[in-house]
């Protein structure tokens, strides 16, 4: 299955009254257990999604990823510009992290911990103890 990004309609709200900055705001990244369904109109904040983040253990803390490395370029080419950063990982350290089915990308500089978007994997993955789950590429992609 493919993997799926979708940024919330919030976002997009928070960008036009320029409550938002990719370059500048705290930018992070949390991961969902596998019955968590992004709702891109009903997932606008983080206390809106943090019952499906998973739990603080075996490697996994909540809310503490942050996106390094922040670029936003403009790409006349393509149409579009965009917010890149480093690869994420988790390591699992005494046991298992998961399983987890997507994660959230958040800004945890606005007042309401604006949600970005979702990265649904299209599956299910278990970290086990001593393994690592690295997202590579991320961007936010602005068409």
């Amino acid at each position: 299955m493919a993997v799926v990004a979708t940024p919330s309609n919030h976002f997009k709200y928070q960008l036009a009254k320029k409550l938002i900055d990719l370059s500048s705001d705290t930018i992070k990244i949390i991961l969902m257990n596998t019955t968590f369904a992004f709702n891109k109109d009903s997932h606008a904040t983080l206390a809106d999604v943090t019952a499906d983040q998973l739990a603080t253990n075996y490697g996994y803390a909540q809310n503490n990823k942050e996106l390094a490395n922040k670029a936003v370029t403009e790409d006349d080419t393509n149409d579009k510009c965009s917010m890149t950063c480093d690869d994420v990982t988790w390591t699992a350290s005494g046991g298992s992290i998961g399983p987890a089915g997507a994660a959230i990308i958040y800004d945890d500089t606005t007042a309401d911990d604006t949600v970005i978007g979702c990265i649904d994997f299209g599956t299910d993955y278990t970290i086990p103890d001593g393994s690592s789950l690295q997202l590579q590429d991320i961007e936010v992609d602005l068409t």
